[in-house]
């Protein structure tokens, strides 16, 4: 019985001693038939697992470089890995069963970084370096980093590039600061030109519009005048029909007292006269025609002259009447 018990003992402390409970940020790899795996179950026998963290680790790459023309480049980068899940076999075969497995292939990845980055240099000048397109070349690469190396990439910065000596970056920099001056200005120039363009355009505009505008006008004007003149007409034709109507009537008053000559002394004329002799009596009435209307109606005038004289000698033989009596 006691013997059963020591060996119950036994077998607990050993498995206390070689399992281990798993933390969430640790990865357990274990070797099987197929080849490395991770290990998802909660307990892991420590002598027969791999534990990684799967924190990342961050390292920096300086690089030395020539360009085209022997000048010296200088390069820094920043590179955060990781262990890659589905590259395990990669990642011991380069890192070895050891917990700085990590470490120890992002020490590779350092020497493949500088020998791209040394590649890419090679191919171009100075002038014609750029962060931007070396940046995106390495990162073309960094896949098949991770499948012959079992770590991912999980950032990579591009710190500083360019060249190394002093005297090329202070004349690069100078050609950079021409260059922008000179583009300065040839978009201040162009701004000049377009607001050129725009104020003849805007003047071209103003001038047809106020062309129309003028057109308008006269066209307004030309109807007011013809409008103008048709009521002119209007007021002309109106006049010569009146007139002709008034001739009308004077024709006709003329006919009908050429027929009745007595007619003459129910006119106004003849009145005024009367009225006039009347008032005076030794005055003598005066009748003032022009040359005119004598030739046109002579016997007219001389008949009405008789009328005029055969009323004023009645008047007068009647006034004496009285008085000799």
């Amino acid at each position: 019985m006691e013997f059963l018990l020591g060996v119950v003992v036994l077998i607990g402390v050993a498995l206390a001693i070689e399992y281990r409970f798993r933390n969430p940020d640790s990865l357990i790899i274990r070797e099987g038939k197929e080849g490395f795996a991770e290990r998802k179950s909660r307990l892991y026998p420590r002598h027969l697992s791999l534990v990684l963290p799967r924190t990342t680790h961050t390292f920096q790459v300086r690089v030395e470089a020539i360009a085209k023309g022997n000048l010296d480049v200088r390069a820094v980068l920043a590179a955060s890995v990781a262990a890659a899940p589905d590259a395990l076999d990669a990642l011991v075969r380069m890192g070895g069963w050891r917990k700085d497995a990590v470490e120890r292939a992002a020490k590779e990845l350092e020497g493949q970084l500088q020998s791209q980055v040394k590649e890419y240099t090679e191919q171009f000048t100075v002038e014609a370096l750029s962060s931007q397109k070396l940046l995106e070349y390495l990162q073309q690469q960094l896949p098949a980093s991770k499948e012959r190396l079992g770590i991912e990439v999980v950032s990579l910065v591009l710190l500083s590039y360019g060249p190394g000596e002093t005297r090329i970056v202070e004349a690069l920099q100078q050609q950079e600061h021409a260059r922008i001056l000179e583009r300065t200005e040839t978009l201040q120039q162009q701004a000049r030109i377009a607001a050129a363009r725009t104020k003849l355009k805007a003047d071209e505009e103003i001038a047809l519009l106020e062309h129309a505008l003028d057109l308008k006008k006269y066209e307004m004007k030309k109807n007011q005048i013809e409008q103008e003149s048709a009521l002119a007409d209007l007021r002309v034709d109106d006049d010569i029909r009146r007139h002709r109507k008034q001739l009308l009537l004077d024709k006709e008053e003329f006919e009908m007292l050429k027929s009745s000559p007595e007619l003459l002394m129910l006119t106004p004329q003849a009145a005024r006269l009367a009225e006039a002799s009347q008032g005076l009596r030794n005055a003598r009435t005066i009748v003032s025609l022009s040359p005119q209307d004598v030739a046109q109606g002579s016997d007219l005038l001389g008949m009405f002259q008789r009328l005029l004289q055969n009323a004023l000698g009645s008047r007068a033989s009647g006034e004496k009447a009285p008085k000799t009596k």
